[in-house]
C-alpha cells in the first residue's frame, strides 16, 4: 500500500480497536507509574472507540479528513492521561495530512513527527522511559527511513519496539516492578496495527513483552489512574470559546492545584482538560475563567478501587525498603520482597507497587529508616482500600529489618507474628559509622571533613580516625546493656580488615556475643550496627 486514503484510515481505526480491545486486560496490569493503574488499556480503548464513532458518523472523502474525524473525536472522548496522548498522537498525523489528503510516506514522517511534539507538550513533566519515550523513538526512526509508507510503517514500529523494551532501564518503578510502561506498549499496538494494514503483514504476538513480568509475581492491581498518591480526584472537561494566552494560564493554574495536567487543543478551537487534584471546585473554576467548559467529569479514585484484591499466589508476605542492590539481595535470600532505591527515596506510589504486586493478602512492610515510614503507611492506607492487610512495622534501620525478619513464621498466627517481628525490631539497638562531609558540632565534640562519626540511634558519640577501633568503641557503649548478637552491615567503604579485628575485640571483651557480617550496607554509612 503504497497511500492511506479515507478507506484505509478507518481500516486503520477498526483494527486499532480490535487491539486494543485484545490487549486491554494485558495493558491494563502492567500500569505502576507513577502509581499502579488499572486503567491505561481501557482508557486507550474508550479514546479509540471514540475516535472511531466520529469518523463513522462524518463524511471523510479522503484520508486527511478522516484522520482529521479521528482526531476530533478522541478529543472529545479522551479518558485519561493515555486518552490525551492518544488524541494528540491522530491529531499530528492528521494536522500533516491537511495539505494533499492521502498518507504517504512522506506525509506520516511529518505527522510522527508533529504528533511527538504534541505529545510531549500535553503531559505537563514528562519523564523518561514513558510513552513519550516510545513516540519520540518511533518518529526519530521514521525521519531516517526510506521514502515509502511501508518502510516508514515499518521502521517506526520496530524503533517503538525496541524503546519499549528499554523502558524499564530508563524508569526505576518498572524495572522494580518488571514491567514495561503500559501507555507505551498501548502505542506500539496502534503503529504495529499501522504497519500490519500498510504491509498486509499480521500483527506480531503481543506476548513477546510478558516475558519482562518478573517469574512468580502475582498481576499488578487496579488502584487508580496514574497521579501522586496525594490527590484524591481526576476533572476532566472539554473547553471551548478561548485561545492560547488564557488555556496558558489555565495550565498554570491547574499546576498549582495538583499534577498530570493535560490541557490541549485539537487544533480547531476545541480543548480538553486534565488534572488530578483536591479542589474539584477550584479546577472547574479555572475552567470558567478560561472559557465555556461542558462534559465535566469527577471521578473519586476510592471508589474505583476493588473491594477484594485478586490473583494472589500466597497468604502473607514481608516487603522490605533497600537502599542499594547489596541490601536488596541480602533481604531477597531471606525471602522478602524488596521495594528497592537508589538515591532517591521512594515513593507512596512506587511502594504501593510492591505491596500490590507481593501476591499476597497479608502483608507486613518494613521500611528500615524513619523517614520512609510515612511513606510506608501511606502506602499501606492505599493498598487496604483495595482489600490488601498491610501492617507497617517501624523499623529504623536495616539491622532492625534483619532482626524482624529473622523472626517471621509464616506457619505461626498471623497477628501473634506482627508482634514478634514487632519486639524483635523494638529489641535491636542500632549503630551505625559514618564519614563527616563538613565542619559540624557535634555532642562527642567538633569533627571536620573526613571524620568518622560513631552514632547510636542517630545521635554522635564519638569521633574517630580508624574504622575497626572506632566500630569496637561503638559495640563496647552499646553491649553495656547486654545483648547477645552483633549484626555488621558493610558499606563499600568498610576497609577489608575491619570484620576481623571486631571479631578478635569481641572474642576477648565479649566472649559471650556472636558476630554476623553482611556485605552490603547502606550506601550513605561505612557500618551499620545492630544488637539483638
Amino acid at each position: 500500500m503504497q497511500v492511506l486514503d479515507a478507506v484505509a484510515v478507518r481500516g486503520w481505526a477498526v483494527a486499532c480497536v480490535e487491539a486494543l480491545a485484545a490487549d486491554r486486560e494485558a495493558i491494563d496490569r502492567i500500569n505502576v507509574f507513577p502509581v499502579p493503574d488499572g486503567d491505561t488499556g481501557s482508557n486507550l480503548l474508550h479514546t479509540m472507540r471514540a475516535a472511531l464513532d466520529t469518523l463513522t458518523d462524518s463524511a471523510a472523502a479522503d484520508g486527511g479528513a478522516a484522520l482529521a474525524a479521528l482526531a476530533k473525536g478522541a478529543l472529545a472522548g479522551a479518558r485519561g492521561n493515555s486518552g490525551v496522548i492518544l488524541s494528540q498522537v491522530l491529531r499530528g498525523l492528521a494536522e500533516a495530512l491537511r495539505q494533499d489528503g492521502t498518507l504517504t510516506g512522506p506525509a506520516l514522517k511529518d505527522g510522527l513527527r508533529l504528533a511527538d511534539r504534541l505529545a510531549t507538550a500535553a503531559v505537563s513533566e514528562p519523564a523518561p522511559g514513558t510513552v513519550l519515550t516510545v513516540m519520540h523513538a518511533a518518529a526519530e526512526a521514521a525521519t531516517a527511513a526510506g521514502e515509502s509508507l511501508e518502510q516508514v510503517a515499518f521502521a517506526a514500529s520496530t524503533a517503538a519496539a525496541e524503546a519499549l523494551a528499554r523502558t524499564p532501564s530508563q524508569l526505576p518503578a518498572l524495572a522494580r516492578a518488571g514491567v514495561v510502561d503500559a501507555g507505551g506498549r498501548g502505542l506500539l499496538v496502534l503503529l504495529e496495527t499501522l504497519t500490519a494494514v500498510v504491509t498486509g503483514l499480521p500483527l506480531p504476538p503481543s506476548t513477546r513483552f510478558d516475558a519482562l513480568v518478573r517469574r512468580g509475581k502475582a498481576e499488578l492491581q487496579a488502584t487508580r489512574e496514574a497521579g501522586s498518591a496525594e490527590f484524591d480526584y481526576e476533572v476532566m472537561y472539554l473547553l471551548d470559546g478561548t485561545d492560547e494566552t488564557r488555556t496558558a494560564a489555565l495550565r498554570a493554574r491547574l499546576g498549582e492545584l495538583g499534577d498530570c495536567v493535560s490541557v490541549v487543543s485539537d487544533g480547531a478551537g476545541l480543548w480538553t482538560v486534565h488534572v488530578h487534584c483536591q479542589d474539584v471546585g477550584a479546577a472547574i473554576e479555572a475552567g470558567v475563567e478560561a472559557g465555556r467548559p461542558h462534559r465535566i467529569t469527577v471521578i473519586r479514585f476510592a471508589d474505583q478501587l476493588p473491594t477484594e484484591p485478586t490473583g494472589l499466589l500466597r497468604d502473607r508476605a514481608v516487603v522490605v525498603l533497600a537502599d542499594g542492590e547489596g541490601l536488596a539481595e541480602l533481604f531477597r535470600g531471606e525471602g522478602a520482597v524488596v521495594c528497592q532505591w537508589t538515591g532517591q527515596r521512594p515513593t507512596a506510589a512506587e511502594l504501593l507497587a510492591t505491596l500490590t504486586g507481593a501476591g499476597a493478602k497479608h502483608i507486613v512492610v518494613l521500611p528500615n529508616d524513619a523517614e520512609l515510614t510515612v511513606i510506608a503507611e501511606d502506602a499501606a492506607e492505599h493498598a487496604m482500600r483495595s482489600g490488601y492487610d498491610v501492617v507497617v512495622v517501624p523499623t529504623a534501620s536495616p539491622v532492625q529489618g534483619l532482626a524482624a525478619l529473622a523472626v517471621h513464621d509464616p506457619q505461626r498466627r498471623h497477628g501473634d507474628d506482627v508482634v514478634a517481628m514487632a519486639e524483635a525490631a523494638a529489641a535491636t539497638r542500632r549503630g551505625e559509622l559514618a564519614v563527616a562531609e563538613e565542619d559540624a558540632i557535634t555532642w562527642a565534640g567538633r569533627c571536620r571533613p573526613g571524620d568518622l562519626l560513631g552514632m547510636i540511634d542517630r545521635e554522635v558519640v564519638l569521633i574517630g580516625s580508624r574504622p575497626a577501633e572506632a566500630v569496637c568503641e561503638l559495640l563496647d557503649r552499646m553491649l553495656s546493656a547486654g545483648g547477645e548478637l552483633v549484626t555488621l552491615l558493610l558499606g563499600e567503604s568498610a576497609p577489608p580488615e575491619l570484620v576481623g579485628e571486631v571479631e578478635e575485640h569481641l572474642r576477648r571483651a565479649h566472649p559471650e556475643v556472636d558476630l554476623a557480617s553482611y556485605p552490603g550496607g547502606s550506601r550513605g554509612a561505612m557500618v551499620l550496627l545492630g544488637i539483638e
